[in-house]
């Protein structure tokens, strides 16, 4: 794999989980790294824990003048952005802090619930993506990697509204990725292909499950690909990271 030295990634919602293990994995290999949170503690803390490359963001995802904010000091201090990982979201336990031993029927769900998860996970994407794009528009190059999940999360029952929020970022790439086209600037999907054991899934569940649960630094191989030379020019794929050494052997003997 190339290096990444000069690249500059930011990664939302990377003080946790998956966007941490992702800031982790791009940073070792030599990646600039943006690192955000809603703590600017959280974030700077992060950061440091990552190493000289990594710079840490205070960023509100669903606040535009939060994003504003951001964007320039990110521009700042990493002299621009050339890939953007659209991670920040908050998980099932915000709304029912029974999950996921009790189902807990859509009528339950609180509105407020609701709207943070999906104003996290959704409206977050979009105004990161709507801030970051016109800048890699006039750069002439530039990706966007848009974190989802399965389609049987999507689906779950007992799993309004964190399902139907991955649905959504979905539908968003696919559509930014359809108006980007033709330009330089390229629109993915990564997503790790089961549970993973972040801080979305409760500490208490049944040892049998926890077993299975995928570790994150899954994430690792496939975002720094799609950070590298390796990825020019690749646009509109949804990948899935349980399976990318798979995919990425089926794409390269087609190519060859």
């Amino acid at each position: 794999m190339d290096s990444l030295h000069g690249t500059r990634v930011v990664v939302t919602g990377a003080s946790s989980g998956l966007g941490w293990a992702m800031a982790q994995a791009l940073a070792s290999a030599g990646a600039r790294v943006g690192v955000t949170s809603r703590s600017p503690q959280r974030a700077e803390a992060t950061a440091r824990e990552l190493g000289p490359l990594a710079a840490g963001f205070r960023l509100d995802v669903r606040d535009e003048q939060s994003v504003a904010v951001f964007v320039e000091q990110a521009r700042e201090r990493l002299g621009g952005i050339d890939m953007l990982v659209n991670n920040a979201g908050i998980g099932m336990l915000t709304v029912n802090p029974k999950f996921p031993a009790y189902v807990q029927p859509f009528w339950e769900v609180s509105p407020g619930g609701f709207r943070d998860v999906f104003e996290t996970k959704v409206t977050g994407a979009f105004l990161v993506s709507r801030a970051v794009a016109p800048l890699m528009l006039q750069a002439r190059s530039g990706r966007i990697v848009n974190i989802s999940m399965s389609e049987q999360t999507m689906t779950r029952r007992g799993f309004v509204p964190y399902g139907p929020s991955g649905a959504a970022v979905e539908a968003l790439s696919r559509i930014m990725a359809a108006e980007l086209a033709g330009t330089p600037v390229t629109v993915n999907m990564l997503l790790p292909g089961g549970p993973t054991a972040t801080g979305m899934v409760p500490s208490e569940i049944p040892a049998e499950f926890r077993d299975r649960l995928l570790d994150p630094a899954i994430m690792g191989p496939p975002i720094v690909w799609l950070a590298s030379k390796q990825a020019e020019g690749v646009h509109n794929e949804r990948i899935i990271a349980a399976q990318f050494k798979d995919w990425l052997a089926q794409r390269t003997s087609t190519q060859a």
